[in-house]
């Protein structure tokens, strides 16, 4: 039923046609038959409001009309024609635009070689109803290709957020092994250390013996878990690890490794270096760890800055290179998978993260991760 109901605008031209039609009806003297100019012009130009609907019985129709009350091409109707010869390019695909022009420059130059068809005839088709269809042609096809590009570039930008999403769950993995590392080094290390207090305990303690007991146990088990956990995040061959993960005590040897690779790198330490807690000193690492591999790898840079400071309730991370710098604002939106696992760690422990040009030229790295029970 939708179907039926012509848009306002179609309706409002057709009755434009409508009242032209009428008017010539009545005050045109070279109508033939003004009952006939109504009965056969009106209903014709009515049809126009579902040209966009029905192009090609509509067509037929106009033509119908204009043959029998127009076939000097003296009215309105022709004007019709024009607008149906549009319609026929621009609303049906190929081949049935052209079996549709077909239909409107056949009868229409039939009914002319009846009076005579001469030369200018042909032109007049052409430009009258030839014309107004390949302009409507050049639209339809415009706007395909409008509409596909534009699809293209929704379906790219959805394979792009697939791409981002894809990559933090990756990285979601990648920081949750890391962690599972950092955890289980820990409980062995309780579970390791309350099994040689016990075993150094006298009779006289067997109480405190068997508290230390049930630590032990409760850690030993904690392990455990921990390893069934690892066995859910771990890939196909990949063994757990109880040994440390780094931290910013091996900073100095991955400022080493830099160098070496052809990257000079200078440190900058500010305020009162403490202990970080192993998930945050991990994350610290991390950070600068993926700002000097963007700087060496991908921004070609000849030299880098890092400045480490300790704040009173934060350790703040800043990363600078003198290389190309962000690519534009795909650089400050996320950035490759690097800047994304930056992002995941700094947003576990709530802090902030910014990533764009340096003022001086190059890329400027900024992470702030709070750090609660400094020690």
């Amino acid at each position: 039923m939708a179907r039926l109901v012509p848009p306002w605008g179609d309706v409002v031209l057709a009755g434009v046609f409508v009242a032209g039609t009428a008017a010539e009806a009545l005050t045109s003297d070279a109508t033939g038959s003004r009952l006939a100019h109504v009965l056969f012009g009106v209903p014709g130009m009515a049809a126009l409001a579902w040209r966009r609907r029905f192009p090609m019985t509509v067509a037929v129709v106009v033509m119908g009309s204009n043959i029998a009350i127009n076939p000097d091409g003296e009215f309105s109707t022709l004007l019709a024609l024009v607008l149906v010869s549009f319609t026929l390019g621009a609303e049906l695909e190929s081949p049935r635009d052209r079996i549709g022009l077909a239909l409107v420059a056949v009868p229409f130059l039939t009914a002319l070689s009846l009076e005579g068809l001469v030369p200018s005839d042909v032109a007049a088709a052409l430009v009258f109803l030839g014309g107004p269809w390949a302009v409507g042609v050049a639209v339809r096809e415009r706007t395909a290709r409008t509409t596909e590009a534009l699809d293209r570039a929704a379906q790219l930008e959805q394979e792009r957020d697939a791409n981002r999403e894809a990559a933090a769950a990756q990285e979601r993995v990648r920081i949750a092994r890391e962690l599972h590392d950092i955890v289980s080094h820990s409980i062995s290390v309780v579970a390791i250390q309350t099994q040689a207090v016990r075993y150094r305990l006298g009779p006289e303690h067997a109480r405190e013996a068997r508290i230390l007991e049930e630590v032990e146990t409760t850690a030993r088990e904690a392990l455990a878990e921990m390893r069934r956990l690892f066995g859910v995040l771990r890939s196909d061959g990949e063994a757990a690890l109880l040994t440390p993960q780094p931290g910013l005590v091996e900073l100095d040897r991955l400022l080493r490794q830099v160098r070496t690779a052809g990257l000079p790198v200078e440190l900058q330490v500010e305020g009162e270096q403490t202990v970080l807690p192993p998930g945050i000193d991990l994350a610290a690492y991390r950070i600068i760890q993926e700002g000097l591999t963007n700087a060496l790898r991908h921004a070609a840079a000849q030299h880098a800055r890092i400045c480490l400071r300790y704040l009173p309730s934060a350790v703040e991370i800043e990363v600078e290179d003198d290389g190309r710098g962000p690519p534009g604002s795909e650089g400050r939106r996320g950035g490759g998978h690097g800047l994304v696992g930056i992002r995941e760690r700094v947003a576990l422990y709530g802090g902030t993260v910014e990533f764009g040009p340096a003022p001086g030229g190059g890329s400027r790295l900024l992470a702030h991760l709070p750090v609660s029970g400094r020690r």
